[in-house]
């Protein structure tokens, strides 16, 4: 599972960066299923998170959302993530 984290118009510092890897752990459930993770953050006036998976079956899920903080804004967007690989998850193991 390759993981790309990008930070647009503002500089990422290593809390931020450790506390959006931490949280990334919460898919690692479903790391064999998935083939990159691309995670982009945007400033512009409040906190814009965008996220990409792809899964090795040619599927990918997208999902973003926007926060004026920026640990509540990953928290949001791991949430919504989270709960679409495990949907991507059931639909593969409801076809084996």
């Amino acid at each position: 599972m390759n993981i790309d984290v990008q930070a647009i118009k503002f500089n990422m510092d290593e809390d931020q960066r450790a506390f959006i890897d931490k949280k990334l752990e919460r898919i690692k459930f479903a790391e064999d299923l998935i083939t990159d993770v691309l995670f982009t953050v945007k400033y512009d006036k409040q906190f814009s998170f965008d996220c990409t998976i792809n899964f090795r079956w040619g599927d990918s899920a997208h999902v973003s959302t926007e926060d004026f903080s920026f640990e509540p804004g990953v928290n949001k967007l791991m949430d919504m993530l989270d709960q679409k690989v495990k949907k991507e998850k059931d639909k593969v193991q409801e076809r084996k």
